[in-house]
């Protein structure tokens, strides 16, 4: 299973200071979401993403380069991931629950927290709404190009609601990171540490690569 490491970033973020944040995550090492599965078409995105820590906060920040590029929905806890989907998928410390996130190209949020897919609590919507996006999407003009964004995204540790998170340094999670879009003209699943399964599924936490905040 591969290995992520998160590291600290001093300081304190808040929606005024996405752009700050971006550029720090610009800066720290990108891993590539590599493995396509369950596809046999050939098209296959283009996705890499990079984690870090602060004193109250997960800052996450994924590039994308994609030919079909949707972002329907607005609102908390709708289904993101008919849209073009980028997702972290986090369990901390000994918990065999976890907490998926999946965000859309602009930032619209759904998360959820259980042992595997069937029978999610998904978190109330104004906890997700705490979650602070920045997206920038570049869109190509030329109809078989490729359309690029970024998405920046400040993570509180009050967002997961079932663990009384008060600092990461030093901690050990599983985790994995996945792109998708479900009802995109190109369907597809990607991910970081690679799934072993017949049919598309993105809970099986077996597969999930371990995450350490340093």
């Amino acid at each position: 299973m591969k290995e992520v490491y998160a590291p600290f970033i001093p300081g304190t973020y808040n929606k005024n200071s996405l752009n700050e944040l971006s550029v720090l995550l610009d800066k720290e090492e990108k891993h590539a979401i590599d493995n396509l599965l369950w596809s046999d078409i050939g098209y296959f995105p283009s996705v890499d993403f990079s984690i870090a820590h602060a004193d109250n906060h997960i800052a996450l920040k994924y590039f994308v380069r994609e030919q079909h590029t949707s972002a329907k929905y607005t609102a908390a806890n709708d289904p993101v991931y008919k849209d073009s989907c980028v997702e972290f998928f986090v369990g901390f410390g000994s918990d065999d629950k976890y907490y998926n996130l999946e965000f859309n190209a602009i930032g619209t949020a759904l998360v959820g927290f259980g042992k595997d897919r069937n029978g999610r609590t998904p978190v109330p919507d104004d906890k997700v709404n705490s979650i602070q996006a920045l997206s920038i999407i570049n869109w190509t003009n030329d109809p078989g190009g490729f359309n690029t964004w970024e998405l920046t995204l400040l993570i509180p540790f009050d967002l997961f609601i079932y663990h009384d998170i008060k600092t990461l340094k030093e901690t050990t999670g599983r985790a994995n990171f996945f792109k998708c879009g479900d009802d995109l003209p190109e369907p597809h699943f990607i991910s970081w540490n690679n799934i072993v399964s017949p049919v598309p599924d993105f809970h099986l936490s077996g597969f999930f690569g371990t995450i350490k905040f340093i």
